[in-house]
């Protein structure tokens, strides 16, 4: 570089370098002199120019030992630069390394000497100017594509670039530049060789010289590495510059693999190089010397998952795994409607838990079985309802959790390929995931009370065992027959090697197969598989084949695609056959293949157009019959409950559209006769497609959330528009879950509209009846003109429905009569289009409603009418309800007297109900005297609601009625909730007395209104969860606290025949989604964790132990397993808190973190007793850091791969903000003192430790606040937030390393 100052004082300096050399003045005193002479000259050390002058002069012309020492002097004396003067002599020096291998050797030693003051005085406002011409020299923002403008960035890229010069010059001097994966060089662009003088040069010892200094450059690199502050240096490369580290490690793999001058060097070897570069090394710091959170999970962190006899009660290890017992039992709220799969809310569920918990994959999976062995156990001895849950519940555990390991295993595979690493904070071994699960599946025999199977699957479980048995040596099948008993283990394991998780070698492990039974005996194979046999081998669909084929699963993917072939290209008589085996036991029992059963039914319901079509009307005329099958096959709440776990309602929606949209449009004439014998009408297939499409959305909320509130209920977004926008966005998505389908089955037949986007304007019949449907919900009906084609129809349907009413002549639309005439015989009704009758349909009903409340027709006709209407269109049903339900919400209407005269009496036994339901409620701690107490009046209900509920009784408890009572059902409940008390009592009552068998499911029914009605209740259920999850206090449902406290044992019978106590946990998972005011739930929650943490250590912990666990390390001392006992309690506390606000949804969580938190610490508490406030403060803050980092983990994913993952940036930044501000006290916090220490140091560790990604999303200035913030409580954990910041905090993150010198 060219010296821009008066070159007078450059020849002095130069020639008293010239004069020290050619009198071999002691260096120590030409750096003096030098140091004077540029001193008198006001010129500012350490020079630029002199470093710029001394190289030039020295390369090559004055290349002697002696010119080196006074570098080595101009370093010591400061006088120069270091980094610029080894940048200098970097460029010259390693291209001509092999030329001038004594000078490379010097180097070495000069950087070796002074490698550690390459950190130094990194923020020198001079150094400014000196970092911009070293990074132009050595192009380091170039070669990086990180702008050196920091100094602490410039320090990471300045030494990282040094020791990758070491690098490249040793793999170059060993000529192993054509193993590395790039084959070129980042640093050395070229190598020189120069002429030297063949007197002066001796080959020999030149090439000695060359080979030792190969061998020095790699001890140089080893000893950068462990030398501490240079190595946290490079592991912020590593940090935040992913890309180049990992092709600097892949360099450093092939030195570790072939190099001769490793294993010749005395102070590193192979393995100690491999070891330093590992990514499991992390920063080192001094010893800690304050308790931050790392410490609190360290405590809780200790031993196995605790072996469980029963439904793991305690408070132990394995209750950390809570939350996904919570996720699996609020998936079986068959009311609700799932549009995210069960296989996405679990995955990440899982991985939030194993991130938090700091486990193996091994705990992990076993956590996640366990809790689904949970599930099915709590459904073994139900009470008898409506719709079972045992079959959704062994489909979650046998489809739906294997479906979740095969999603992470192969996820683990796909990251390892792409050499990406997918793990939460430390790298996995290949097959890792794969190596735990059959671990995990060999320890899960052990917990042999889980395994106890349900009486309907002991018969799959003895043919799972006994497969196994072929397996086992010695065992002959032709000679000895094999008798079995299997449990849960064996089908858990049978879906694993289905699924190719597991191979056939697990059936020889020990004690797999526990020998014969007496009891049991299975004849292998299974007659059924028999019939699939045939099947493949071609045999036609008769009869007999076809039930065998209908009762016993498919075992593979090409049995279920065979049968879908079929379904579209076969004979009308094979079609039905097809669509009727894919809904038999494939799909209720076809538990390893049901996620494909799944796909098949929904491609089915949209089949393709035939290649020989030619017709005007839609395709789909043609394929009546097979569409009216799968309808009703899947229609049961049971059946479509397996379509809601694998997340394909808005598939299953942009489906029946069509069907309803092509049938509805039909004239009831349009008629199929099919061989099965039963006349099919259009009016048939509109009604069974339509009444399942209204049940894919929450088409029976009560219409009252619509009009209060600012905040909409749970899952009251469902509607069509959203469920087909939720379907296109998988269909346009290349990560679609049918794309990750057809990858894994090789299904490729996408040619139908399938495929296509799907859109509301698409359906303009739907489309019209929608918007009135919400204008239905909005206001008052209006708009019916008298002489329209509505109101015409609204006079024939009335006709039809009252026609054996006599003597009036009026309409009632007029307002006067009952009917338009009285007619002679049977009316058939109007010969008019689906999609008409029910724009008239509401009309319908407001008249004959009005009817009946000005006297002119009885509560019976009233009923009996309505009951007409719905079955000459059963579709008209839901009409029906939408009106009644919105004319209760409305209050207009008179309540009657349900006297048992006009309308049904409840007396017989409403008293006996209500206090069932205070029976209930008080066996979960909840006491509302005030909603029972005096009561004397009679029984009364609006007369919409009086009109539904007599409507319901009028059905029969058949297979016949199975569809009216899927549908009407949940809206009378629904609606009858939403009425004010006790409107649900007296429609309970009235139902038991029409059916007794479902006596204590509609009790408890009933009593989950009372938590509709009052916030009191919500708290106090609230409390109770908290109360038996952490075993506070004995209950009558546990006394040993942990989940079997929390959610019990199911709704069973205990000696007495008399219904189990109701867990505190499942009563709320049934009723958090209708509490109208959710946000209310956010103080609540953070108030009753907080009592729960004062509860767990005034309880816990005995009083004159307090102050020795105050002063205590969290190590082995006195009272150690009491405090650790606390802290695991706490932990679940915080887990527990945390998926409760999780349920309440997005918008709960983000006003928990934005507006709850803030107010919370901001506000002043009460403190504690002094005895305890220090314990319970420190708890209290480490509880909330826990709760609130691990709610948002549970809404917004530990990864990218979550939706909901967009919407996390904003809501960090936002809370990282507040805490920053308060740190910098520009807001001051009301709680105690130890409460926000903890809270901010327990937050910031789980971050750093559990979800570091997630920083490199923040601001980098406010990280940078926060860590300053931190630096007084804990340097290593403000250095920890920087470290894991990315690429925006590193130079922050390496000049806080220099200055604390870590």
């Amino acid at each position: 570089m060219e010296v821009n100052l008066s070159p007078t004082i450059w020849e002095t300096v130069l020639e008293l370098t010239k004069l020290a050399e050619t009198k071999c003045t002691d260096p120590t005193l030409w750096a003096i002199e030098v140091s004077t002479t540029l001193n008198s000259a006001a010129v500012d050390l350490p020079s630029q120019e002199l470093a710029n002058l001394l190289v030039a002069h020295i390369f090559w012309d004055h290349n002697v030992s002696s010119t080196w020492k006074f570098l080595e002097k101009a370093l010591c004396f400061r006088l120069v630069p270091n980094v610029l003067l080894f940048a200098l002599i970097s460029l010259r020096v390693i291209p001509n390394r092999r030329s001038q291998p004594a000078a490379y050797r010097l180097y070495m030693e000069l950087l070796k000497r002074h490698a550690t003051e390459l950190t130094s005085d990194i923020k020198s406002s001079c150094n400014q100017m000196i970092n911009s011409t070293v990074d132009k020299i050595l192009q380091l923002s170039k070669l990086f594509d990180v702008p050196a403008s920091e100094p602490g960035v410039f320090v990471v890229e300045f030494i990282f670039s040094i020791v990758w010069q070491l690098l490249e010059a040793s793999i170059d001097d060993e000529g192993l530049l054509a193993f590395t994966p790039d084959k070129e060089f980042k640093w050395i662009l070229e190598t020189r060789y120069m002429d030297l003088d063949s007197h002066d040069k001796n080959t020999s010892h030149q090439k000695r010289l060359q080979s030792a200094n190969t061998v020095m450059a790699i001890d140089l690199i080893g000893q950068f590495l462990q030398n501490k502050v240079i190595f946290n240096i490079l592991h912020l490369a590593r940090k935040s510059m992913p890309a180049n580290w990992r092709r600097f490690t892949q360099w450093i793999q092939v030195l570790v693999l072939k190099s001769t001058a490793l294993r010749k060097s005395q102070v590193l070897t192979p393995e100690t190089l491999v070891q330093l570069i590992a990514d499991t090394q992390e920063i080192t710091y001094k010893k800690c010397k304050t308790l931050h959170m790392q410490k609190f999970n360290e405590v809780t962190m200790y031993g196995p998952l605790a072996s469980s006899s029963s439904l793991c009660h305690g408070t132990s290890y394995s209750s950390l795994w809570l939350p996904l017992d919570l996720v699996l039992e609020d998936a079986m709220d068959l009311s609700q409607v799932h549009v995210t799969s069960a296989i996405d809310i679990l995955t990440g569920s899982l991985k939030t838990l194993q991130a938090f918990n700091d486990t193996s994959w091994k705990d992990s999976f076993l956590g996640l079985w366990m809790a689904a062995l949970r599930l099915v156990q709590r459904e073994r001895d139900p009470i008898e309802v409506p719709v079972p849950h045992l079959g959704t519940r062994l489909s979650m555990l046998l489809s739906i959790v294997p479906l979740v390991l095969d999603h992470l295993i192969k996820e683990e595979e796909i990251a390892l390929t792409a050499k990406i690493d997918c793990s939460i904070g430390k790298e996995q071994s290949p097959g890792k995931r794969s190596r735990d699960l059959v671990s995990c599946l060999q320890s899960l025999g052990d917990y042999e009370a889980l395994l106890n199977p349900p009486e309907s699957v002991i018969s799959a479980a003895n043919q799972a065992a006994a497969k196994a048995m072929m397996y086992v040596p010695g065992i002959n099948l032709e000679d000895t027959p094999i008798n079995c008993s299997g449990n849960l283990h064996h089908l858990v394991v049978e879906a694993c090697i289905t699924r190719n998780l597991l191979d056939t070698s697990a059936y020889l492990w020990p004690s797999y197969v526990k020998g014969p039974s007496e009891q049991i005996s299975v004849s292998v194979p299974p007659a059924q598989a028999l019939g699939w046999s045939s099947f493949m081998r071609g045999s036609p669909l008769s009869p007999l084949l076809i039930d065998a084929l209908v009762s016993s699963p498919a075992s593979s993917l090409a049995e279920l695609k065979k049968v879908y072939e079929i379904a579209v290209q076969g004979s009308d008589d094979d079609k039905i056959a097809a669509a009727t085996i894919l809904c038999g036991a494939s799909l209720v029992r076809g538990w390893n293949i049901q996620e494909h059963t799944v796909y098949f039914i929904t491609r089915l319901l949209c089949p393709p157009v035939p290649a020989d079509y030619s017709g005007n009307e839609s395709h789909l005329i043609h394929y009546a019959a097979m569409l009216n099958v799968l309808l009703l096959a899947i229609t049961p709440v049971d059946c479509v409950q397996i379509f809601f776990l694998h997340g394909v309602v808005p598939q299953l929606a942009g489906s029946l559209m069509p069907i309803c949209e092509v049938f509805g449009a039909c004239l009831p004439n349009v008629r199929w006769t099919p061989t099965t014998g039963e006349d099919l009408s259009a009016y048939t297939v509109f009604s069974n497609a339509f009444q399942l499409l209204l049940m894919l959305w929450r088409f029976n909320s009560p219409p009252i959330e619509h009009v209060l509130g600012d905040v909409p209920r749970v899952g009251s977004q469902l509607t069509p528009e959203y469920l087909l926008l939720v379907r296109n966005s998988h269909v346009v998505s290349s990560e679609s879950i049918w794309n990750e389908k057809n990858k894994r089955t090789s299904v490729t037949d996408l040619g139908s509209s399938f495929s296509k986007p799907v859109y509301v304007a698409s359906f303009p019949k739907l489309k019209v009846w929608y918007r009135q449907h919400l204008a239905c919900i909005a206001s008052p009906l209006s708009g019916l003109v008298h002489g329209t084609p509505v109101h015409q129809i609204v006079e024939e349907l009335l006709h039809m429905m009252f026609k054996k009413i006599s003597g009036e002549k009026q309409s009632m639309t007029s307002g006067c009569s009952a009917s338009s005439g009285t007619g002679e015989g049977t009316c058939l009704g109007p010969k008019l289009a689906a999609w008409d009758i029910l724009e008239a349909v509401p009309f319908v009903v407001d008249a004959a409603l009005t009817a009946c409340a000005h006297g002119r027709l009885s509560p019976r006709e009233l009923c009996t009418g309505l009951k007409d209407l719905a079955d000459f269109l059963p579709a008209s049903l839901a009409t029906i309800v939408i009106y009644l339900s919105a004319e209760v919400s409305r209050g207009v209407w008179k309540h009657v007297l349900m006297n048992g005269v006009d309308w049904p009496s409840p007396a017989a036994n409403l008293s006996n109900v209500e206090e069932q339901i205070k029976k209930i409620l008080a066996a979960t701690g909840v006491d509302i005297p005030s909603l029972f107490a005096g009561r004397n009046s009679p029984a009364t209900l609006p007369l919409p609601l009086a009109a539904f509920v007599s409507l319901t009784i009028t059905y029969k408890i058949d297979r016949a009625s199975q569809h009216f009572l899927n549908l009407a059902g949940p809206a009378l409940e629904a609606l009858a909730a939403g009425c004010p008390w006790p409107c649900m009592p007296i429609v309970a009552s009235l139902w038991t007395q029409k059916a007794k068998r479902w006596r204590d499911f509609l009790v408890f029914s009933g009593s989950r209104t009372v938590f509709l009605h009052n916030k009191d209740a919500v708290v106090q259920l609230l409390k109770s969860c908290f109360t038996a999850t952490l075993e506070l206090k004995s209950t009558s449902i546990s006394s040993n606290g942990g989940v079997g406290a929390l959610l019990g044992h199911g709704f069973g019978y205990n000696l007495d025949s008399e219904i189990n106590p109701i867990a505190p946990g499942i009563l709320y998972l049934r009723i958090y989604r209708s509490i109208r005011d959710i946000m209310f739930m956010r103080e609540e929650i953070v108030s009753a964790l907080m009592q729960s943490v004062s509860a767990i250590v005034c309880n816990g912990l005995p009083r004159h132990r307090l102050e020795k666990q105050k002063k205590a390390k969290f190590g082995m001392s006195y009272g150690h397993v009491s405090l650790a006992t606390a802290l695991t309690k706490v932990k679940v506390a915080a887990s527990l808190a945390a998926s409760l606000i999780w349920f309440g949804g997005l918008a709960l969580v983000q006003s928990l973190v934005k507006e709850t938190l803030p107010s919370w610490f901001i506000c002043v508490h009460r403190a504690p007793h002094d005895e305890e406030s220090g314990v319970v403060a420190t708890l209290g803050g480490y509880a909330l850091a826990y709760f609130s980092l691990l709610c948002g983990s549970f809404a917004f994913g530990v990864d990218s791969s979550s939706p909901t993952s967009k919407h996390r940036r904003k809501m960090l930044q936002y809370h990282l903000e507040f805490i920053a501000s308060a740190l910098d006290r520009k807001i001051s916090v009301g709680c105690h003192p130890a409460t926000w220490h903890a809270y901010v140091t327990g937050y910031v560790s789980l971050m750093v430790r559990c979800v570091p990604t997630w920083l490199s999303e923040v601001d980098a200035e406010v990280l940078k606040r926060v860590s300053r913030g931190l630096r007084h409580w804990n340097e290593e954990l403000s250095l920890s937030l920087l470290v894991a910041g990315g690429v925006g905090t590193m130079g922050a993150a390496a000049e806080l390393i220099t200055e604390i010198r870590l």
